[in-house]
């Protein structure tokens, strides 16, 4: 075993019962497909492709899939050139949601999972719920959902190599913000140090996951950051990403990511908010907390789908750009000042 394995209560915090059900249901099935919301993030992505070739080794005769668009930041990643775009999901045996729930899901993906003969869920959001799910295991405490895949592993004695190493890397440092953020822990640290001793070029991971932007992005971020408006004194800011925006820059879905991270810095703001519009008069609201406040609870608030962490959640509005700014805005100022 590696070094991880002496982290207190390490192997405690798999559901053993889980791992073993997890299996047989792959094993028992034709086609299998893992998935992360729409628009999955690096997490949600590491998490599905490890998982994918975990599967590949103890279950050779299953077609897995993976789905979603891995965009220019995870291209690089093993296994990324051949997931499955949304819209191209077809029938399956069995779903597994990874790093968020059924809620939040693509509607081709969705229509997937309430379709297969069973669904199992892993994840670490507090917000999601067990319910709807053949086999849940949510772990709340854990760093990331990449970190409880790693358990997986680990459990099923499958040998750690450069490539699973490469994606739990990726999942861990996106959920921390490169160890920056406060779910960090000295767990953590001897996991991602059991990673790197496998001759993964963190450097470069991390400058592709959570640095690297196109300049339509760069362009993006500027128009954002210069129309944001500031409330409560300044320690809300609320930036806005229109359609039209990102047509005339040149921009797309994968280009926003990271906006919101760069409105949360600004000196003397404490809750922070990028609404991205959507097709079909949906509106993504991605919220930020650097102060006491749960956006996590926020977020459900504004939503029955919303969720995520204390300091970094998000919800989707089935409503215009202009409704969703206004019914954010009021719930960023109430929630700070009560």
């Amino acid at each position: 075993m590696g070094i991880v394995d002496t982290v207190a209560g390490f192997w405690s915090a798999v559901r053993m019962e889980f791992a073993a059900a997890l299996l047989t249901a792959v094993r028992s099935s034709r086609r299998v497909l893992l998935t992360g919301p729409e628009g999955p993030d690096g997490d949600s992505i590491g998490a599905c492709l490890a998982l994918q070739r975990v599967f590949a080794a103890l279950a050779p005769e299953v077609h897995v899939d993976v789905a979603g668009d891995p965009g220019f930041r995870y291209a690089w990643m093993a296994g990324a050139s051949a997931m499955v775009a949304d819209a191209d999901v077809g029938q399956y045996d069995g779903v597994v949601v990874l790093d968020g729930d059924r809620t939040r899901l693509a509607p081709s993906v969705l229509r997937a999972f309430v379709s297969a003969g069973w669904t199992g869920l892993i994840d670490h959001h507090r917000s999601s719920g067990t319910d709807g799910y053949t086999l849940p295991w949510l772990d709340a405490a854990a760093e990331s959902t990449c970190v409880m895949v790693r358990r997986l592993l680990g459990h099923w004695g499958v040998a750690l190599d450069r490539a699973y190493a490469e994606a739990l890397y990726t999942g861990i440092i996106y959920d921390t913000g490169a160890f920056r953020y406060s779910n960090t822990r000295a767990g953590t640290h001897t996991i991602a140090a059991e990673l790197l001793a496998h001759g993964i070029e963190h450097w470069k991971i991390c400058e592709r996951v959570l640095m690297d932007r196109r300049l339509s992005g760069l362009r993006l971020q500027a128009r954002v950051c210069e129309t944001s408006r500031g409330l409560a004194g300044g320690r809300v800011l609320v930036g806005v990403c229109t359609r039209a925006a990102m047509a005339e820059l040149g921009a797309e879905d994968q280009d926003v990511d990271g906006i919101v991270d760069a409105l949360q810095h600004v000196q003397g703001v404490e809750l922070a908010a990028l609404l991205v519009e959507r097709k079909e008069g949906r509106c993504k609201v991605s919220l930020r907390s650097r102060g006491g406040a749960d956006v996590a609870a926020l977020a459900q608030r504004l939503s029955v789908h919303g969720g995520g962490h204390a300091k970094a959640a998000g919800a989707t509005l089935a409503m215009s750009i202009a409704e969703a700014v206004e019914r954010v805005e009021a719930a960023l100022v109430a929630e700070l000042l009560g």
